[in-house]
């Protein structure tokens, strides 16, 4: 069976799970940019990451160009974000209101925390979060951060790597999604 990682991201939280993940499963990696027709035609299943801005999974254009490529296979989505793991709603929200229909019903979906480094942000990024944090309501103030954090650590990725190593392993019969 033959899969592939593609990604798109912002600030490199992404672009390093997807690099780890390619590695533990053995699979190439590709930028959304890299990634051609062929490559899409050769795979059996696909791993897509992709980083959450302004609410947008960053990835939307690229599997909105690609539908035809993609629907129908298997896909494993994870999703890199500052929103809390445990805020499920507006997580889920981000990837309904970013998927067409036929994407989503053919998606299994592993939420990932990210990083912030501030001084890395560009400049209207930052004005953008500083804005954001001053318009928002003290109760999800608290969960903002205007500050540095990093999350992103190698064993987040463990639920999606083991259940593509389950579902394709060496040997296994594939049965076609839908």
């Amino acid at each position: 069976m033959q899969g592939t990682i593609i990604y798109k991201g912002k600030y490199g939280a992404t672009e390093q799970y997807a690099t780890w993940a390619g590695k533990e499963l053995n699979i190439p990696v590709k930028v959304t940019d890299e990634c051609s027709d062929s490559d899409l035609a050769k795979t059996d299943f696909l791993v897509l990451g992709t980083s959450v801005y302004i609410g947008v999974l960053v990835i939307k254009e690229w599997i909105k160009n690609n539908i035809e490529s993609i629907a129908g296979k298997k896909i494993y989505l994870f999703v890199v974000c500052g929103t809390p793991i445990n805020e499920t709603e507006k997580l889920e929200g981000y990837v309904k209101s970013s998927l067409p229909e036929q994407v989503f019903k053919n998606c299994k979906i592993y939420y990932l925390p990210g990083r912030l480094i501030f001084k890395k942000l560009s400049w209207s990024d930052k004005f953008l979060l500083r804005i954001g944090y001053l318009l928002s309501p003290k109760k999800q103030k608290e969960s903002m951060h205007l500050t540095d954090y990093d999350s992103v650590k190698k064993e987040n990725l463990s639920g999606l790597i083991n259940d593509v190593k389950k579902e394709f392993s060496p040997g296994k019969q594939v049965v076609s999604p839908g």
